[in-house]
């Protein structure tokens, strides 16, 4: 048996208001306030809880970009020019040896009888103890190595005075280098081989002596006493000296004993003082002949 059609009627008008109630309920529910929303529409003025004494306002942070990798540069590889080799010439031997450069041949050559170098052992030298003793202490170590045993002391105290150095030793031996007599000098080999040989040791003084005459002493064995400027330096100015005996003589700032012991193609060798050393024949030559090739040799 079927209903009424006017209570049909109600039932579906009810149906009708009753889906519009809940579609008008549903959406009040999705505009409640904030506490009540399922999502806030801007996170950032969500509502804090304030430090304790302190306001405390969230601002909000700008979007910040991503960084954005910059491309590597890329090095690109350049062409090297790489030379070709150059051949290097070859000489063939040759059956006439070259003679030899201007650097290798001896600019002071040996004569036939010597021997194209010597080097005499057992000259020890020592520091002279004052400023102008260097005769005295030249004279006793080069008479040491023959034998005799002098201190320096008591061979410049031997040496006679005089204000010519030929005669004797100019000035007291302590004073400053480099003046010119009348002031403190020095002295010169004649003394210097008298006082030698009042010590029982032979000596003799000579000038105008050649270098291979003192090549030939010391091939032979001989040390020298020699007279050059400083420590064998290239030269100096020689000055003519008037002594009151009226003679005249040949002097030079920082007039210098030393014993030569050596020689070979090039140069010699020096002991001077407690030092020993090479100079070149131009360099030895020109402090030696300032004073005229003046040396003591062993008699």
């Amino acid at each position: 048996m079927t209903a009424p059609s006017g209570k049909r009627n109600q039932l579906v008008l009810f149906s009708i208001a009753l889906c519009a109630a809940l579609a008008l309920f549903a959406g009040a529910r999705l505009r409640l306030p904030g506490e009540l929303r399922l999502f806030a529409a801007d996170p950032a003025v969500l509502p804090l809880t304030p430090v304790s004494g302190a306001a405390y306002t969230q601002t909000a942070t700008p979007f910040q970009p991503l960084p954005t990798r910059s491309p590597t540069a890329t090095l690109t590889p350049t062409h090297t020019v790489t030379s070709s080799p150059t051949a290097t010439f070859t000489p063939l031997p040759s059956s006439t040896p070259l003679p030899p450069t201007a650097t290798d041949a001896p600019l002071y050559p040996l004569p036939d009888d010597l021997p194209g170098e010597a080097q005499i052992e057992g000259v020890h030298g020592y520091a002279q103890a004052y400023n102008l003793t260097c005769e005295a202490r030249s004279a006793v170590d080069w008479a040491r190595f023959f034998g005799g045993n002098i201190s320096e002391m008591e061979f410049q105290a031997a040496l006679p005075l005089s204000d010519n150095p030929e005669v004797g030793f100019v000035g007291y031996y302590d004073d400053p280098m480099g003046r010119l007599p009348p002031l403190a000098y020095g002295v010169y080999a004649a003394p210097v081989a008298q006082t030698l040989a009042g010590f029982g040791v032979d000596a003799a003084a000579v000038s105008g002596y050649s270098l291979n005459d003192l090549r030939r002493q010391v091939a032979s064995g001989n040390p020298v006493i020699v007279w050059v400027v400083g420590n064998t330096w290239w030269d100096g100015t020689p000055v003519d000296y008037r002594a009151e005996d009226g003679s005249t003589v040949t002097v030079v700032r920082f007039e210098h004993t030393v014993i030569l012991t050596g020689y070979d193609a090039y140069g010699v060798t020096l002991v001077d003082g407690g030092q020993v050393y090479w100079r070149s024949y131009d360099t030895f030559l020109a402090s030696w002949s300032v004073l005229g090739n003046m040396a003591v040799i062993r008699q």
